[in-house]
């Protein structure tokens, strides 16, 4: 069942949302060869909690950190540990935050000093995915037109779309109804509506789309053991038109990239 949101209950969410991506902004500044993603860990919970919030995925599901830390070809769900990052890699960290009853949860995937131009054109793809996505969550369509927008875009790049996995509902709780592939049928699955909220959060491998579970229980690599990229956006439907709740702003502030990729999915604009 769809939860619908009234606009107090989509502002509380903004500030849930936005909790998370100023955690990603500061986690932006400390991503570097030599740095363990346990540290980074420790830095976004503390952050978390000195805004007022609970690290919204910490014991959830019995996860045992406050990020999710998936570099090179971990997809999702890699659990932090000591190893340093190195010069080339890729990180994706998926954030969440829990304040006034209400979830925020997006993520991005960062360059760790240079990387391969291979690697860096699959990251701006995906991003660029996101917003495929994003445009076909409106009044009136459905879950099959994002995920097929989202599909295309990425296999006509020749990249592997991620199927066991896929974005939700997010409100009171992480996991919420519609179910959000990152594939699908144009015109298929469940209507769109005004006060509907998900997560979009497309991801996709340099190659193949099939991934593999590892003993842990959490971490997913993808098969072929090539790069994979995951971006994440919470947006709201407000007046028949997607509104986002979350930003990449604090991380472009931190890594100096001017950007005007958010401001079509804004009625009002954002102040850092």
């Amino acid at each position: 069942m769809i939860e619908i949101k009234s606009r107090e209950e989509i502002e509380l969410m903004r500030e849930s949302a936005l909790i998370v991506s100023k955690t990603l902004g500061v986690l932006a500044k400390e991503i570097k060869p030599g740095v363990t993603t346990l540290q980074l860990d420790k830095i976004a919970e503390e952050h978390i909690r000195d805004h007022g919030a609970i690290p919204g995925f910490l014991g959830l599901y019995d996860f045992p950190n406050t990020l999710c830390m998936s570099p090179n070809e971990q997809v999702v769900h890699g659990i932090p540990n000591g190893t340093p990052l190195k010069n080339g890699d890729i990180i994706s960290i998926d954030c969440g935050a829990l304040k006034n009853d209400f979830y925020g949860d997006h993520a991005y995937t960062f360059a760790v000093g240079d990387i391969d131009s291979e690697t860096e054109k699959l990251l701006q793809v995906t991003k660029e995915s996101l917003y495929v996505g994003i445009r076909e969550f409106k009044a009136n369509n459905r879950v099959g037109d994002v995920g097929y927008a989202i599909q295309k875009y990425c296999e006509s790049h020749g990249y592997g779309v991620v199927r066991e996995l896929v974005g939700h509902g997010l409100g009171k709780k992480m996991h919420e109804d519609p179910e959000m592939p990152n594939y699908g049928r144009r015109g298929k699955g469940k209507k769109f509506v005004d006060g509907m909220v998900v997560a979009i959060e497309p991801m996709i491998n340099m190659g193949t789309h099939r991934i593999k579970q590892h003993r842990d229980g959490w971490t997913i690599t993808t098969l072929d053991k090539k790069p994979s990229a995951h971006f994440e956006h919470d947006v709201a439907l407000i007046d028949g038109k997607p509104e986002l709740l979350s930003t990449f702003a604090y991380i472009y502030e931190a890594l100096g990239i001017k950007s005007d990729e958010e401001a079509e999915f804004r009625q009002e604009a954002l102040v850092l």
